[in-house]
Parts: structure tokens; sequence; C-alpha cells
């Protein structure tokens, strides 16, 4: 189990756009990643070893957003030139523009069942589109200034939006009601996501902070503020443990949210790093920035699915169940900074400089005593593609310097293996897990539903206008006539 949590470390490098990478995003089915650029173009690139990169061009500005479909058959991206572009990522490059925004569109993406798109915009809207349709259905219109993120939850019943009047805003996607206003940041809000369970938002805002809102009591559960300058991306790892962020303080960080810190910071950008994102499964994530490059890198510190762990302590006669989310996040905010001590450590080929030590205090969040603390804290490591990107990452040692920390973390995980992530697979797992997708089938017909009442609702608007108007010219003809009739007659004739 002591090989469960290992360094990230860089896999490759990809050079092509000719100007900062603004967004990036992974496609499902694994083989692909895209990005896009100042430049106002729009790179596939195969992640196969000598795979061949596509570059898509007919955006008049830079491009803002990009995110593939769920199915991994689309691409959708945003720009400055105020449109939209669905793409087909294939030889051809197809794409089909959606223009309904009156100024720069600064963000895109997906609903999770493929049929929505959500786009956000310096016009201080927000706008829901039908991707089957190809059309715009409604604007959501309570920003005061321009919107800079909006995203779906992950059962497609909410939105949550930011922007530069410091608000982070939460919708039903089913009245078009703003249901929650969070106001308390200091700057401009940059970027907003769900965690994969839709229990959580978090934002992060250019005032370098980052905050994690628990939807079902509304209160503010963590509060990281350990970059140094404006967060301008970030993104949930699948399992909802683990979240990385893209600041222009050019690193990447890493946040371990069951312990409330930061474990590893990694440099691999010259300028500031403007998205970062992890793929569907979470064994790899992907940077961009103003050095017109993508990094991707190998996860590690997750590296064995639960599933496996799972699997391992099955022999258990008395597995401990799985955390509640009461215990995994704090009840209440705690203010997450790092520490000013400094970790130095010399390689035998080479001395780097040493970063700063992460925060590595224990918070009281309801975490079980079982939970193992990993001790991990950043400091350079050494090797071939940490050389390359210049990844801080590395194991804190004992007072004395030498590896009593070590010793003590190996001890301590033998006496405690991770107990939290035992439990029984049973025929209820498979049981709740076929509840779930037939909910999941059930809220994708519900959504379809709704579309369709939309327009039928729109179309039945129309009619009832029509209906209306024909009555009056019906009326007013009618009246013409008998005014008419009454002035042939030789009667007087009023008028009013």
């Amino acid at each position: 189990l002591l090989s469960l949590q290992e360094d990230p470390t860089l896999e490759r490098h990809f050079k092509g756009h000719k100007d900062a990478v603004t967004c990036a995003d992974f496609n499902p089915n694994r083989k692909q990643l895209a990005s896009g650029s100042v430049d106002k173009s729009l790179m596939i690139w195969n992640l196969a070893p000598k795979g061949r990169a596509f570059r898509f061009v007919g955006h008049q500005d830079v491009i803002t957003g990009v995110q593939f479909s769920p199915s991994g058959s689309l691409v959708a991206t945003s720009s400055k030139d105020r449109t939209v572009r669905l793409w087909t990522p294939s030889m051809k490059g197809e794409s089909t523009v959606f223009k309904a925004h009156t100024a720069a569109v600064r963000s895109v993406a997906f609903s999770h069942d493929g049929q929505r798109l959500v786009t956000a915009s310096d016009d201080k809207s927000i706008k829901v589109w039908s991707v089957h349709r190809q059309c715009f259905i409604y604007s959501l219109n309570q920003h005061t200034n321009w919107v800079r993120c909006a995203r779906f939850s992950p059962d497609g019943r909410l939105i949550a939006s930011c922007g530069d009047d410091r608000s982070v805003r939460l919708w039903d996607t089913t009245t078009k009601h703003c249901i929650n206003c969070f106001t308390d940041y200091g700057g401009s809000a940059t970027f907003v996501g769900f965690n994969s369970s839709g229990t959580c938002i978090a934002a992060s805002g250019s005032d370098s902070s980052l905050k994690i809102w628990d939807l079902r009591t509304n209160k503010l559960i963590q509060h990281y503020q350990v970059h140094s300058a404006g967060i301008n991306s970030f993104s949930f790892h699948p399992s909802n443990n683990y979240l990385v962020s893209g600041s222009s303080d050019s690193t990447v960080k890493i946040l371990d949210l069951l312990e409330g810190r930061l474990i590893y910071t990694l440099h691999g950008h010259k300028g500031a790093v403007i998205t970062v994102a992890f793929s569907r499964e979470g064994d790899l994530f992907a940077s961009g920035g103003a050095d017109s490059q993508v990094l991707l890198w190998r996860t590690n510190f997750d590296s064995r699915s639960y599933q496996d762990v799972l699997q391992q302590h099955s022999r258990r006669s008395t597995p401990d169940p799985p955390p509640h989310l009461s215990d995994i996040y704090p009840r209440i905010a705690h203010l997450h900074q790092p520490q000013p001590t400094a970790i130095q450590l010399l390689n035998s080929k080479t001395h780097l400089t040493p970063t700063q030590a992460s925060a590595n205090g224990h918070h009281s969040n309801g975490l079980p005593a079982r939970h193992v603390a990993s001790s991990r804290v950043e400091g350079w490591k050494g090797g071939e593609s940490a050389g390359r990107g210049g990844l801080t990452a590395g194991n804190q040692t004992g007072p004395d310097g030498g590896g009593k920390g070590r010793r003590e973390e190996e001890e301590i995980a033998q006496t405690h293996p991770l107990e939290v992530l035992s439990g029984h697979p049973s025929s209820l797992d498979s049981t709740l897990r076929h509840i779930v997708q037939q909910l999941d089938i059930l809220t994708q017909t519900v959504s379809v539903l709704e579309e369709r009442l939309t327009l039928t609702e729109d179309k039945l608007k129309e009619c009832l206008l029509q209906q209306s108007q024909i009555l009056k010219d019906v009326r007013a003809s009618e009246a013409r006539r008998r005014t008419d009739s009454e002035g042939t007659d030789g009667s007087p004739v009023h008028f009013t």
C-alpha cells in the first residue's frame, strides 16, 4: 500500500501553438487532447506515441474555451469573436457556428448527457443551447459584469457561473431562476466547477484564492490561499480527493482535499499557467500556458483504482465502511496557507533551487483517526522527466535531515493499512450501480422532455399572440364596417 501514492511525472510536451494556450480538455476515449489558443486555432493532439496532431482554423479571434462531448464525437469551442463552434474532430474538420452572444464568449461546456451546451460571455449573460437542434434555447441574466465561466452539474439540474462582478451564482435549469449567490470574493471570480458527485462547487479568483462550498448546506467548507497570483483554471480529480490548479504565478499546484492541504507544486511552464484539466479517468492531467506549450503529466499519486483497494480488503472480517462526505470534508471553513519554511535538497548531478514547503497542518475537519496522512511536501525530485518539466515533489525528512520521517510514515502505514478505503464489493453494489444507471437514463429522458416542452411552450405562446392579433383585426374591421354603414344611412358618426 505504500506504493499507492507516488510523485506526478511529466510524460510529454506538445508544441504547435503559436501563442498562449488558453484551454484544454481530454477526449473521453483517452486517445486525444484538445487545446485552444490566442493564435485562434484549435489543436487536437493524438496521445499515441507517434500520433498526428490536427490544427483546425475558423475562429476570427482568441479561443477561450474547449470541451469534448461526453461521447467524444464532437468538440465545442468558445471565442472572443462572439461565436461558439461545434467541430467534428476528424480530417475534414467541419464545424457549425452558434451565434447569439453580443460580446466575447469566455467559456463553453456540455451537459453530462451531451444534449446541451452552456456558454458564458462578456455580454453579462449565460446562454444554453441545444446540441441536436443546433439552436439557442434560453438566457440567464443576473450577473452585473462579464461572466467568465459556466458549468452544468453532473445531473444537469444546476448551472454554476462566476464573473467579474465578484459573484458565484447557482441556477436552477428547470425554473431558470438564480437560487444562490456567493459574493465574498476580493476580486474577479475566474473559474467555477462541480465535483464529480455534484455535491460541491469550487470557484477560483484573481485574488489567488480557491473556495469550495457544500451545496447541501450552502456553507463554505474549504478555503485555499496557496498561489501567489490569480488562479486561472482548476480541475477536480474524478475521485473528488484531489484538485489541480493553474496560476499566473507560473505554477501548477495539487491539493489533497481529504487532508485539506497542498501536496505538490509543479514548475514546468515559463509564464502564466492558463489552463489545467484532469482526464476522465484521472490518470493524466494537462496544463497549458503563456509559453504556448501543452504539458501532459501522469498523475501517479492516485495510480491505483479504489476498486483494486476495495478488493484487497474484501477478506477482512469487519471492514470499515467508506467515509461519509461529512467526514471527508470539514464542517467549517479553514484558510490554508503555505508556511515560509524551505527545504534544501541537493542532487549529486544537479544543484536545484528549493521551493516553498506546503502547509503540513492537520485540520479539525472531522476526519476519523484511521486516516493516514501523507507526509509529502514540496521539494525537488531529480530524474529525466522531472528535469524536463521542472517537477517539484519529494518526501519530507525528519528534523535531523535524515530518513526518520520516512521510516515513521512506513510504520504508521503498516499499522493502519488505509482502512478508510475498505469495504465489501457485493451484490448490493451491483444493484445500486444498476439503479444509478437507470436514474441516469431517466434524467436524460426528462431533459429531452423538458427541451420539447420548452419548444411547445414557445410555439403555443406564438399561436396565442397570433390569435389575439387576429381577434383585434376582426374587431377593428367590424367597427369600421359599422361606422361605414351608419355613415351611408345618414345617421351621425361620432369620432372618439
